[in-house]
């Protein structure tokens, strides 16, 4: 029985879903063979506070001081500023990570977020072993280099664009593969006639449907929403809250004119976005990757500067979405795709499907139950 680890954080959803994604690949082709345990390092006790309540609070800072976080990503891109983050965090985070190795003795370790590679690294040369590392990359094009670590046997980017700053950074060729961000393979599952899911889940089974995905960091999806109301446009919205209290509160409370149905907290959002025909929210990897992956064009409402910067270029660019700088945006989007019998929406829908790589996560599993296998398929070969 092989044990795979995978490290993640909870800065956001993005990491976390991308864990999720690949142990569920993981045990769905190999579980018969291997167990899969998802640890966040920053949970454990002897991280110091500050660490931990950083997690917390990080909805807080990319809301309210987008400028100072943006400030922050910068920094921390510089060889300076990594440098600085790579040794801080080593020696705030070591004695966690290592006693997590020592009780896991993992035969393989997914990194789906880029701070503890540095760590690994100094605990492989302090106890002069090495376990396999595949590190996978969480955002589409604006990249932090703390991603790109020696310690990486590989290093799955999930475009072109990372590719080469995976290259740029010193990582030979062959650690460097380009797989996609891991999604959800709910994502890919399933045959089923759209309106069929829309029945199903209780919605109109005609109308155009707006996936609205929201939460805590996405500030102008009520304004998007409020100008689609009153729109006198033939479609429905179904409004994802993402666990933001006051958002899901807020709509509840709206006199509706179009055909709106609301959910606090969406599990099943794979089957959603098979219902769907496009998806309205903010350029989040995760949302990003699962709408490309499920061919929605999108209406990104909200970037966060720095890594989501990318996301956003990378939708806009290959005609799969637009970015909307305000409502008046959001409505003339909307326009377009209605119009002209939906040739536009058609467009831009193919391009999401093309952009999209929805098989990501089991493309990661085979390559980290590759790495989980290798020293016995060495041995073999003796």
């Amino acid at each position: 029985m092989k044990r795979i680890l995978i490290l993640t954080a909870d800065y956001g959803y993005g990491h976390r879903s991308a864990s999720n994604a690949i142990a569920d690949a993981l045990q769905e082709t190999h579980g018969e063979y291997c167990s899969v345990e998802i640890v966040n390092p920053m949970d454990d006790p002897s991280v110091p506070p500050f660490l931990r309540d950083g997690e917390n609070g990080y909805d807080k800072i990319v809301r309210v001081a987008p400028d100072l976080y943006k400030l922050g990503y910068e920094v921390g891109d510089t060889r300076l500023g990594s440098g600085i983050v790579k040794s801080s965090l080593t020696l705030m985070l070591f004695n966690a990570l290592s006693k997590i190795i020592h009780e896991k003795q993992p035969d393989a370790i997914v990194c789906t977020y880029p701070f503890y590679q540095e760590i690994l690294s100094a605990i492989f040369t302090i106890e002069n072993q090495h376990i396999p590392v595949l590190t996978v990359v969480t955002d589409l094009a604006t990249v932090n280099r703390l991603w790109f670590h020696p310690v990486a046997d590989l290093c799955l980017v999930p475009t072109q664009t990372v590719y080469d700053l995976a290259i740029k950074a010193g990582l030979p060729a062959e650690k460097v593969k380009i797989v996609g961000i891991p999604v959800r393979p709910e994502l890919i599952k399933g045959n089923q006639d759209q309106a069929v899911i829309r029945k199903e889940l209780g919605w109109q089974e005609n109308l155009f449907t707006v996936l609205a995905v929201g939460s805590k960091r996405v500030e102008h999806l009520y304004e998007a929403l409020w100008m689609l109301n009153h729109s006198g446009f033939p479609l429905q919205l179904i409004i994802a809250a993402g666990g933001d209290q006051d958002f899901y509160r807020r709509c509840q409370e709206t006199e509706w004119h179009v055909e709106t149905r609301i959910y606090d907290f969406v599990t099943e959002m794979g089957t959603f976005m098979r219902g769907a025909d496009c998806v309205l929210g903010k350029a989040g990897g995760l949302t990003v990757s699962e709408s490309l992956a499920s061919g929605l064009p999108m209406i990104l409402v909200d970037v966060i500067p720095g890594q989501e910067t990318g996301n956003a270029d990378y939708v806009v660019s290959g005609n799969a979405g637009v970015l909307a700088d305000n409502p008046t945006d959001v409505l003339e989007a909307m326009c377009h795709w209605l119009e002209n019998d939906r040739l536009h929406y058609q467009e831009q829908a193919n391009n999401a499907l093309q952009l999209g790589r929805p098989r990501a996560a089991y493309d990661a599993a085979e390559l980290t139950w590759a790495l989980a296998t290798s020293q016995e398929r060495e041995q073999m070969a003796l």
